[in-house]
């Protein structure tokens, strides 16, 4: 079988991938908080997790692995929308919700095996929570639940950070309930028109961390092989996830391997609305940037390092998806992906090294291995490549008046007509041939048949 190494947050150290059960491979991804649409840096874990998801049905089968991401659809954020727009909370994650699956589908990303809403786990929420309340690791004050962090020797091992250094270094929430300042709140009151539900310490709703604890525990059990996010979700969230099921399910172990992807900038700089380089996914598809493209880009760097999505990767990107398209169009693809596509994602998902395998299989003429092995990258399949087709065009007329300028022109040794419609040809999108067999023209990558009807 294929050994798949894997780079561990918690242990720092790449490590061979030994799931707990090859028969039911399990992974989860923290998904999104459902109030907006989702940003280009929110959509690089959903992409580079997705050929995780791929290698692993590859590698142990499609039926084989379980595969959890999950919607945050209660919230500060949420509540405060709905308070703003004066629309129903559920109507907002709804909408929010329908976006996220349109954005993520045009990225080429499946579907995950669960997705669970939080909404619809508050009674597992409670449950860990009196389990943490019971077994000393939590306590009721004042209408909240708080996490006693003290009580976890454990925590900060994720981030490598001892509990005094994190309150010396980190801004943490004052409140006269807390016994430390590190205790993180599992269970807060809700005031009238904020979502709320009943519990044994009154009307109120979770805190963040407690919902993946519950919903994973739920989806794949105590104990589960991979835990994945962005890198900003370290800490707090997944040290408090850690602590919370660890304590919740002492001995299981939670989950095995933890996996960050690193932040995204734009065209060098860190992405802002102030700095007017905020893009959602939406916002780069509309532009007319395809979703191939996009994920495109993101795979060319490897998820451990920061990327840089600028306009110059995106065009290269075009013209390589354009030129492999065009190459394997109408080719099947074979039975299996290339052996040098698959050793490189199974070195810690090194996508930028499975994308110059794939430039060697073009090369070489492997037109079958390439468009099996893109496959396996979520790369060249046939639902994503709608934007590359050049539209079908009759263009006689204008191939026979190039023809025949060129040939006066052969005569009286003026080409100024015929370059003028060369250039114009060219501006429209038309690769121009000329050779001693004719004229040839071609609608080009970049056609665009309205400048034409300046030429008729």
């Amino acid at each position: 079988m294929i050994q798949i190494r894997l780079q561990n947050t918690k242990s720092r150290r790449k490590e061979v991938f030994e799931p707990i059960d090859p028969a039911n491979v399990r992974m989860y991804l923290c998904g999104p908080t459902v109030y907006d649409r989702a940003h280009i840096g929110n959509a690089r874990p959903v992409v580079v997790f997705d050929v995780l998801f791929r290698l692993l049905r590859h590698v142990y089968g499609a039926d084989h692995v379980t595969y959890v991401r999950n919607l945050t659809d209660v919230d500060d954020k949420i509540n405060a929308k709905a308070a703003a727009t004066g629309r129903p909370i559920r109507e907002i994650t709804d909408e929010t919700i329908a976006w996220y699956h349109q954005d993520m589908a045009a990225l080429g990303a499946l579907s995950p095996t669960h997705e669970p809403r939080a909404t619809d786990y508050i009674g597992e929420m409670i449950l860990m929570i009196e389990e943490l309340i019971t077994s000393g690791h939590a306590y009721a004050a004042q209408g909240h639940v708080l996490f006693d962090v003290r009580s976890f020797p454990e925590y900060g091992r994720l981030s490598g950070r001892s509990v005094d250094d994190m309150i010396a270094g980190a801004r943490v929430e004052v409140a006269p309930y807390k016994r430390d300042p590190m205790d993180f709140v599992l269970w807060k009151p809700s005031e009238a028109g904020v979502p709320g539900w009943d519990s044994p310490w009154g009307h109120g709703r979770p805190g963040w961390h407690i919902e993946c604890s519950a919903m994973s525990h739920a989806l794949l059990g105590a104990a589960f092989d991979i835990h994945a996010g962005g890198i900003d979700l370290q800490f707090p969230h997944h040290e408090n996830e850690i602590a919370q099921s660890s304590c919740a399910h002492p001995g299981c172990g939670f989950a095995r391997v933890w996996m960050h992807n690193e932040m995204l900038q734009v065209e060098g700089k860190k992405m802002s609305k102030s700095l007017g380089n905020f893009f959602t996914v939406r916002d780069l598809l509309d532009q007319g940037i395809p979703g191939e493209v996009i994920r495109m880009v993101y795979l060319g760097t490897h998820y451990g390092k920061p990327m840089d999505w600028t306009t110059d990767k995106a065009k290269a990107a075009e013209a390589t998806l354009r030129k492999w398209r065009g190459l394997v169009a109408g080719v099947a693809p074979a039975r299996a992906p290339a052996p040098a596509v698959v050793a490189a994602l199974a070195d810690d998902l090194n996508t930028a090294g499975a994308i110059a395998a794939l430039h060697e299989l073009a090369a070489q003429g492997d037109l079958a291995g390439l468009r099996a092995s893109a496959a396996l990258l979520g790369l060249l399949e046939d639902a994503m490549g709608g934007w590359a087709e050049v539209p079908e065009v009759d263009l006689s007329d204008l191939t026979a008046r190039l023809a025949d300028l060129r040939q006066a022109a052969m005569a009286s040794k003026d080409f100024s007509a015929v370059d003028a419609l060369k250039s114009a040809l060219m501006g429209a999108g038309v690769e121009v041939r000329m050779s001693k067999a004719g004229v040839e023209l071609l609608p080009g990558p970049e056609f665009d048949p309205a400048r034409l009807e300046a030429l008729k």
